[in-house]
């Protein structure tokens, strides 16, 4: 399993920290993606968890998608139209796909910001609880 994500346990509770504090926990690498869908895979067969609480380390809750590889159209933002559809369809919804099957209730503990991706990814849990740090913020085509 990669670090992408760290996973700990304390009895029955699961928590999953996002651990790219460099990139403000960008979910848009495909092997932040992979953790996750790992992740999901262990909870459910595990019949003892009861819950997940998904956070970031560092600063960040989730900065979404990595914004310098938006910037030089790298990995999953690069290409032709149709590939940029595939790398979203292939890449960062899978997490949601991935959430979507958790048979356990999931807890967003946001203790910084939520940007973009990393805002809808908050919304993905079942429960959110923000810290005094929390922002959460869409993205506008503006």
């Amino acid at each position: 399993m990669s670090d992408a994500v760290l996973i700990s346990r304390t009895g029955d509770v699961v928590t999953w920290p996002l651990n790219r504090p460099d990139p403000r926990n960008a979910i848009s690498e495909i092997d932040m993606i992979e953790a996750l869908e790992d992740a999901v895979t262990a909870v459910n067969r595990d019949q003892s968890v009861r819950t997940v609480i998904l956070t970031g380390a560092g600063s960040a809750f989730s900065s979404g998608g990595n914004v310098k590889h938006m910037r030089d159209k790298e990995g999953m933002f690069g290409g032709a139209p149709g590939e940029i559809r595939q790398g979203y369809r292939h890449g960062i919804q899978r997490i949601p796909l991935a959430l979507y099957t958790c048979e356990v209730p999931t807890i967003a503990a946001v203790n910084g910001p939520a940007i973009g991706a990393g805002c809808d990814l908050s919304l993905m849990c079942d429960l959110r609880i923000a810290s005094t740090a929390a922002v959460f913020a869409g993205v506008s085509s503006r």
